[in-house]
């Protein structure tokens, strides 16, 4: 859902940069709101009492920077996931493209899909340790930063530990897909007008409430998942985990029987309020870092606003246009192009 429109005039490198800003900076600034969120899917004595009374509580007993746990470990899970997810999408596309260079629909679906997943599959590990960092108090800790809680895991737990509850995240892809679809198979009767003539504000609706109607359809299975990376033998109170279960379809039982069946959406509330802020902010952020990329390769007058550069091709990729640049300043045309050259 995080997506954002690929832009021609930015490097491989630049787009990947500014992904990775936006993605860090939007994740340190809703922290607070995952870490209410994993917690109550976890099950941990902070989140009894609403969503109100958790952040009290958390800061109460484990102090500010509890807020702020596991934050890290998602941070850093960004940058592979990202790569690994685009080469392997590039990979997949090039060898169903036609002859002219074209590739369904349905194609591409499948494709998004494979690369998805062999990203989570290649990060997973960290997505666990974010877990248990998260789940552990900061008064007693078990874990101190990701290298030693993916160490510690696997010294103690072994390999399949930093992996338990990753068929979860497939299981939960389709009904996630299935509420994207939804939901935009339905923007023409919400909006009264055709998809191209949505305004970036509407985009931006249009991709909140996709997040937020996929996100509630799947959110039992990361419920679960959350629970199945937080549980240890090994770990005090089994790693604060409310139910005890030995496997995927037992921790479903176990919650249903004991918790009853709205608690797989435990944490839904923090989930639903952070929707706006992280990709308001993730694409705010991505469109400062990109103006200043489209600023350092000369598309544009200022990193403050999009108003392009006089006599500048804007189809032209950046190699082209510096060497575009480099031949007209040799022929001594270079003010053509802009005093900036």
């Amino acid at each position: 859902m995080a997506s954002v429109k690929k832009d021609d005039r930015l490097t491989s490198s630049q787009s990947f940069m500014c992904v990775g800003f936006a993605g860090i900076f939007s994740k340190a600034v809703t922290s607070p709101l995952e870490v209410v969120k994993i917690k109550s899917q976890v099950g941990t004595f902070h989140c009894k009492r609403g969503f109100w009374q958790s952040f009290l509580l958390v800061y109460q007993n484990e102090g500010l920077r509890a807020f702020w746990k596991g934050n890290l470990a998602s941070c850093l899970r960004l940058f592979p996931y990202t790569a690994i997810h685009l080469a392997t999408y590039k990979k997949i596309v090039h060898l169903h493209m036609d002859e002219l260079g074209f590739i369904s629909q349905w194609r591409a679906i499948f494709a998004g899909g494979l690369a998805g997943f062999a990203a989570a599959m290649m990060t997973y590990p960290l997505e666990v340790a974010e877990t248990r960092l998260i789940a552990q108090s900061c008064r007693q800790p078990t874990y101190i930063g990701v290298v030693h809680t993916l160490s510690k895991i696997y010294g103690n737990e072994g390999l399949p530990a930093l992996y338990r509850g990753f068929s979860l995240t497939l299981l939960g892809a389709f009904p996630f897909s299935i509420g994207c679809y939804a939901v935009y198979m339905n923007l023409d009767k919400l909006w009264q007008e055709p998809p191209f003539r949505f305004t970036p504000l509407q985009n931006f609706i249009n991709g909140c409430l996709a997040a937020g109607v996929a996100q509630t359809l799947s959110y039992p299975f990361e419920t679960v998942k959350r629970k199945m990376q937080a549980q240890s033998a090994r770990l005090p109170h089994f790693g604060g985990v409310d139910v005890h279960f030995s496997g995927m379809i037992d921790c479903f039982v176990q919650v249903v029987k004991s918790k009853g069946i709205l608690s797989l959406w435990n944490g839904l509330t923090a989930n639903t309020i952070k929707i706006v802020p992280y990709f308001g902010l993730l694409f705010t952020c991505f469109e400062m870092c990109k103006r200043v990329c489209l600023y350092r390769n000369g598309y544009i007058v200022s990193p403050l606003s999009y108003k392009l550069a006089p006599g500048v091709d804007q189809s032209l990729g950046p190699s082209e246009l510096q060497e575009a640049k480099r031949y007209l300043k040799n022929r001594g045309f270079e003010s053509s192009l802009g005093n900036r050259w």
